[in-house]
């Protein structure tokens, strides 16, 4: 029986030690860069940022080649249906001979006699007396399999500055995929700090809760045990349960906003919802660090969304000069060697041969019916709407600063002024509870104190975190926010 229940107690401390060290791997800690550095590595929109900025690269490497020559080959295999007949039937040559001065004649030998003994005349012509004979098989060419291999290089030399000006456009393309990229890491950035000094919010203030219940509950037994001696009134017993089940009442919901908050997090950092994520800073009393004030043009220079516009109007500038380009001549040198079969450069032959051939192509566009010129003008004015975008764009980053560095100087105040009150309460507080025990207050003032000591404690909460995130806006206003 001693050893059954040796056994016994050693099982239970196994089990006990298997349940903790579960527990310990289902709580993480996470410091606030651990929750970017996750954010990052899991954000789906930044990875697909990050493949855009692969497209381009790939798209800047394939319009370099433009300056490049080309080769292409090409076969081509046909099966007809007929031969080529250069007669119709079998030709009949007349013989004569070829005079000193180069010209054909005939001979009096050569002509057909007639009866007469003179030589006979058909419309004006002597007949011949002899005939060559051309058979219709000789000048029969069979192309019913006719087979075409060409090989050809193309080296552009002028295009108008087409080529240049799409390979300046590729290379602003990958700044501005870089650019989006990193307008899109502060966005993430941005929502993680969000989300994670929310929960810091809700813990200080679930911490608040718990500690107001816990005063609320000792208070209420301490009147019962006053209205049981006669010195509390039944009313006094119901005004401080009443107080006690809105404190619980707030304890739910704080912990209903934290569970809710944590998941929100662990979506945000690629976390199963269900993991129990514990944060290193749960003090959020705390002075925030000042950020350095910046000029405008420092602004504009650091911000990507002004970066982004700047970049699309430069590209549009560069499509003016493509649509201009179609006005422009094109000059390219071509080679080529080309082979068939059948093939008629030493009589017919059914043997593949072929030949090379080099030359120069020109072309100029004369009439279009104005497309180029409205092409351009489509362009400029796609190029003046970009820079209308960049105006307005510039302009809002300059409010946004100013509302920034507004909320930043007005928050300090506001932070200055909920310690005070604080203090205040917490004194008040302290007062209320020594009289209350004295019997000089009554219980109204009591709750009436601690409900402005949680009042005050809520409000330094909720100012440290809107001290935090206006110093995390700020810097994205001032285009600093970087992990």
């Amino acid at each position: 029986m001693k050893r059954i229940t040796e056994c016994k107690s050693g099982l239970s401390l196994v089990i006990v030690l298997l349940c903790f060290m579960s527990q310990l791997n289902a709580q993480e800690v996470l410091s606030l860069e651990d929750c970017r550095r996750l954010a990052i590595e899991n954000n789906k929109k930044l990875k697909i940022a990050d493949e855009e900025v692969k497209a381009s690269e790939a798209q800047k490497a394939e319009a370099f080649t433009k300056y490049l020559p080309s080769i292409d080959a090409m076969g081509v295999y046909l099966r007809n249906q007929k031969e080529i007949n250069l007669l119709a039937d079998d030709a009949h040559l007349p013989v004569g001979s070829i005079s000193s001065d180069g010209n054909f004649t005939f001979r009096p030998d050569q002509l057909m006699v007639g009866a007469d003994g003179k030589p006979v005349m058909v419309n004006g012509q002597y007949v011949p007396k002899d005939y060559a004979l051309l058979p219709k098989e000789a000048m029969t060419v069979d192309e019913r399999n006719l087979g075409i291999v060409q090989v050809g290089l193309t080296q552009p030399i002028y295009m108008g500055g087409k080529i240049r000006a799409y390979n300046q456009i590729t290379g602003l393309s990958e700044r501005l995929a870089k650019s989006k990229r990193s307008q899109e890491l502060q966005n993430v950035i941005l929502s993680t700090d969000e989300a994670y000094w929310q929960i810091i919010s809700l813990v200080n203030r679930k911490k608040l809760a718990d500690k107001y219940v816990e005063t609320l509950t000792k208070f209420v037994h301490d009147v019962e045990l006053m209205h049981t001696t006669g010195v509390a009134t039944k009313a006094d017993v119901l005004s401080v349960r009443v107080k006690l089940n809105e404190g619980e009442m707030v304890q739910t919901k704080v912990d209903n906003g934290l569970s809710l908050s944590r998941m929100l997090l662990n979506q945000i950092c690629g976390l199963p919802t269900d993991t129990i994520v514990m944060l290193k800073e749960e003090v959020a009393d705390t002075d925030v660090d000042e950020v350095p004030m910046e000029s405008l043009e420092q602004v504009y220079s650091r911000r990507p969304e002004v970066a982004s516009l700047q970049l699309a109007t430069d590209i549009y500038k560069k499509k003016e000069k493509i649509a201009l380009s179609e006005y422009l001549p094109t000059i390219a040198l071509t080679a080529n060697y080309l082979s068939s079969t059948p093939s008629f450069f030493d009589g017919v032959s059914t043997k593949f041969d072929g030949m090379w051939s080099v030359g120069v192509g020109i072309k100029a566009p004369i009439f279009h019916w104005g497309a180029s010129r409205k092409s351009l003008r489509s362009a400029k004015a796609q190029t003046n709407a970009m820079n209308y975008k960049l105006q307005e764009a510039k302009e809002q980053i300059e409010l946004q600063v100013n509302q920034s560095e507004f909320k930043m100087k007005e928050v300090t105040k506001k932070l200055a002024m909920a310690r005070k009150n604080l203090e205040r309460a917490e004194e008040n507080l302290k007062f209320a509870n020594l009289g209350f025990k004295e019997g000089t207050i009554p219980v109204l003032n009591v709750l009436e104190a601690q409900t402005a000591w949680l009042t005050a404690n809520s409000e330094l909460i909720d100012t440290q975190i809107e001290a935090r995130l206006c110093k995390v806006y700020l810097e994205r206003a001032y285009g600093t926010l970087e992990f």
